[in-house]
């Protein structure tokens, strides 16, 4: 951490490096103690004339190796206090549903380029055709149209599109490029990877390896649709946030409480619990489910509720308040932009990374999904990588193999089996995509390897403080404020004064022991360093009138009782 002053001046200045969406860019940003995380988005966003920015965050590792989103609310300084240097990377935090609806195109490019990192590092996941034409867009958006001349032999091996990038998948995507994309400019290819991108399973899904109750080992993904989780080559959950009722987590345990219409006249309420790696994941895992359902379903900002996490005795809990708009306010703010659409400036990216990008720190649990690793809900005959005259059979499948966003290469070591104190049902066949059977396509069959990884660091200096949160869920109607005052707000009374009796009871009789427990020593005792407080009239009083008494009656209940044992 590089500043300018001493600790004690509020003028301090200090450094950061934001790495950008395109990995050949960096920002260095400079900022003072107390300026909020919303100071450094904002400052991003502008140097990237960007004015649709709330589907932005800044996110950072910190030295537990523990992913965090940069609250905009907090100090910029408290929350990467432990980080030398400050490094951030600027990112979408909330994936569009539609793209489309976006105001100007340069905010389209920022939405492109972090797809384009999804397909890199394997989040966007998609079937061996799919991710070919989504290839093929990215080399007819970088190259132009084929040129015989120039692009001979192989020239797609020299780009890094796929995090799985076989001889096959590279002649599928110049077959594409050379007959289907000849002729499409730069905005038009992006405008055909979004439209793509946008329809799969996969969109916006920042996969987090977790286990279910049995101990099997999936990924839990989050965004506009709800929360999904994948398990070897298929989707085999999707709870939308409509048929969630509130979320939590209790140390290691993400936990989701679903209520869903199995007919018209009942309504049936099931738990769902989820394993994370450490208590440090599961809060972020619990935080993320929470701006996303607060994002996408609130119909404004203002109806965002204070979530407060249960405490103990010993600890009193953490505050969460949503910052921001919400999506509604965002779509139906009919405020111009009252500019010229900005310039884009598109540089090649994918044959080099600038020298000078530093890495990321190693994130932690996220040997994330690579390329031909996470699941689609479905697949069928015309999903399949060949069309009769291309060979792809479940021997050339690649086994699965993940990376992190913010680094090639992670850690390993294993995580826990899981455990709840609360009692957890599984789902069975409710949800699961019945399509996704094996043997339905050439898609193969994947495995994992080392899925559920993370760094050994981290697992050393995981936390073993269980904490309680939770939150209700909107319903995605028109009574969707009224259900977050019920959940929130309204709780019953009776519920609140038992919760504050548990807190205060125990309080009150630890003090009162820790009382008793001096007098006791002060009055039984013959320290010198006590004798004046014996000496103090209060404690005479507190002999004669209390304590001796109280002593004598204890000792002739004592004899009597033991009197009565003793046989004569």
């Amino acid at each position: 951490m590089i500043k300018f002053g001493s600790r004690n001046d509020v003028n301090a200045v200090y450094k950061c490096t934001v790495r950008l969406l395109d990995d050949t860019e960096i920002l260095e940003c400079d900022f003072k103690a107390q300026h909020k995380g919303k100071y450094l988005l904002d400052y991003v966003c502008e140097q990237l004339n960007l004015v649709e920015k709330d589907y932005f965050g800044l996110r950072y590792v910190d030295s537990n190796k523990q992913r965090h989103w940069l609250d905009q609310t907090k100090a910029v300084l408290k929350q990467v206090k432990d980080m030398d240097p400050i490094l951030l990377s600027f990112r979408v935090k909330f994936y569009p549903p539609d793209p489309f609806r976006l105001k100007e195109e340069i905010t389209r490019y920022q939405i492109y380029l972090q797809l384009k990192r999804d397909l890199l590092h394997g989040r966007l996941y998609c079937a061996p055709n799919e991710a070919a034409l989504l290839a093929a867009y990215v080399v007819q958006g970088e190259l132009g149209d084929y040129d015989p001349e120039e692009h001979v032999g192989n020239y797609v091996s020299d780009l890094k599109i796929l995090l799985k990038q076989s001889e096959q998948v590279e002649e599928k995507i110049m077959e594409i490029h050379q007959t289907q994309l000849r002729g499409q400019s730069p905005t038009q290819t992006e405008s055909n990877f979004l439209r793509k991108a946008c329809s799969l399973d996969t969109y916006g899904v920042d996969p987090h390896p977790v286990k279910d109750q049995r101990g099997s080992e999936l990924y839990l993904g989050i965004n506009h649709l709800g929360i999904l989780t994948f398990q070897g080559s298929r989707k085999t959950n999707h709870f939308r946030w409509t048929e969630v009722q509130k979320i939590n987590y209790e140390g290691k345990m993400f936990i989701v409480h679903l209520t869903y219409n199995e007919d018209p006249r009942t309504k049936k309420k099931q738990t769902v619990g989820f394993k994370c790696a450490t208590g440090a994941s599961c809060k972020h895992v619990w935080r993320c489910a929470v701006e996303q359902m607060l994002f996408f379903t609130l119909p404004s900002s203002s109806d965002a509720p204070h979530v407060v996490t249960g405490g103990s005795i010993f600890s009193f809990g953490t505050k969460f308040k949503y910052s921001g708009r919400v999506e509604r306010e965002i779509l139906e703010d009919s405020t111009p932009t009252r500019r010229e659409e900005p310039t884009i400036n598109r540089v090649g990216s994918l044959r080099r990374k600038a020298s000078s990008v530093p890495a990321t720190p190693s994130t932690p649990v996220i040997a994330e999904l690579g390329h031909n690793s996470l699941p689609r809900s479905n697949y069928s005959a015309d999903s399949r990588l060949d069309s009769g005259n291309y060979p792809y059979s479940p021997e050339n499948t690649l086994p699965l193999e993940t990376v992190s966003e913010d680094q090639e290469i992670a850690g390993k070591s294993r995580v826990d089996g899981v455990t709840s104190s609360e009692k957890v049902h599984d789902l069975h066949d409710n949800h699961v995509d019945k399509k996704a059977k094996d043997g339905e396509s050439n898609f193969g069959d994947y495995y994992y390897r080392d899925g559920m990884d993370q760094s050994s660091s981290e697992l050393a200096s995981q936390s073993h403080r269980s904490s309680r949160s939770q939150t209700p869920v909107s319903r995605g109607n028109k009574n969707a404020t009224s259900a977050f005052r019920f959940h929130i707000s309204s709780a019953p009374k009776g519920s609140k004064v038992l919760k504050f009796l548990r807190v205060v009871i125990p309080s009150i009789l630890i003090v009162l022991l820790f009382l008793f427990l001096m007098v006791v020593i002060i009055l039984e005792t013959d320290y010198e360093v006590l004798a004046m407080l014996r000496r103090a009239p209060e404690m005479i009083m507190i002999r004669r009138r209390y304590y001796e008494p109280a002593k004598e009656f204890l000792k002739s209940r004592f004899l009597s009782y033991t009197t009565d044992l003793i046989p004569s």
